[in-house]
């Protein structure tokens, strides 16, 4: 349902949306509902597209470049900057390169990597957070999480690492059907060409060895070729770019992979948690 304070927390993609939609639709002489006809939406969606109360979904961005974009391609560029205004503002600086990426290496300690989660996983673990969010907001950050895994047959193929403490197999979040979804869906995208999928075995340490105490990172490779790395405590963004830092933490997360399972022996062990074997 739209809302009047979604004005207020509007991004400045949605708000120029807002306002190209509505200059659009008055050049072509339209009513908010003869557009609202020729897209498939209510003359009351349109409205609370052009007032601000009711961000542009992706299909509708699609529909006004089709109907109303006059060949321009606006609201086709618009798409990939509404869909970042719905993410988290930690978030934004790295949803943009994560996009770009020509690897990204992940090492998760608590839930499954947002590329790798199904949409009932993501929206059980956005549902469940703490402070709790509206119905809505929980289906805007569902639909951008998704919209995210479009990178994983982005043209060319990202590589992407991901290595997972044990703990998070074993970790229902929602229900168990959910999580044995989204065992599955994780197995699905190991046998993938471009991804590497790790499991770190729940007893590593007993050897007093355990190079992944420090908590969770993302290693990125941008299309010039540097490195940077990314990490969220807390719901806190840190994007680190320094080469002698950035130099450490590729070296630590080099250490977690080796202490890693195999790919052939994590797969194996996804695949009986999920009941498959």
């Amino acid at each position: 349902m739209a809302k009047a304070a979604n004005k207020e927390s509007a991004g400045g993609a949605t708000r120029l949306v807002s306002h190209l939609a509505k200059v659009f639709r008055e050049r072509e002489r339209l009513t908010q509902k003869e557009l609202g006809a020729m897209l498939g939406y209510s003359a009351a969606a349109i409205s609370a597209l052009e007032t601000g109360a009711q961000p542009a979904s992706d299909e509708m961005l699609i529909k006004l470049e089709a109907v109303i974009g006059d060949g321009l391609g606006v609201f086709e560029v618009a798409r990939e900057l509404v869909l970042l205004d719905k993410y988290p503002s930690q978030f934004k600086d790295y949803a943009m390169l994560e996009q770009r990426a020509v690897s990204i290496s992940s090492y998760v300690t608590l839930v499954i990597d947002g590329l790798f989660q199904t949409e009932a996983y993501a929206r059980a673990l956005i549902g469940g957070g703490y402070p709790p969010l509206s119905d809505q907001r929980i289906d805007e950050l569902v639909a951008a999480r998704m919209a995210r895994q479009a990178l994983l047959d982005r043209a060319p193929l990202p590589h992407i690492e991901l290595v997972i403490e044990e703990s998070v197999l074993h970790r229902v979040v929602g229900n168990r059907a959910i999580m044995r979804e989204q065992l599955l869906h994780l197995i699905s995208c190991a046998r993938r060409r471009n991804v590497t999928l790790q499991v770190l075995a729940l007893d590593k340490g007993r050897c007093g060895e355990h190079a992944g105490l420090y908590g969770e990172m993302k290693l990125v490779e941008t299309p010039d070729h540097t490195r940077v790395v990314y990490m969220e405590p807390q719901e806190e963004s840190l994007l680190i770019s320094h080469p002698a830092k950035v130099s450490g933490y590729c070296r630590r997360y080099a250490k977690i992979l080796a202490q890693a399972l195999s790919p052939d022996e994590s797969l194996g062990l996804i695949e009986r948690l999920a009941g498959e074997e």
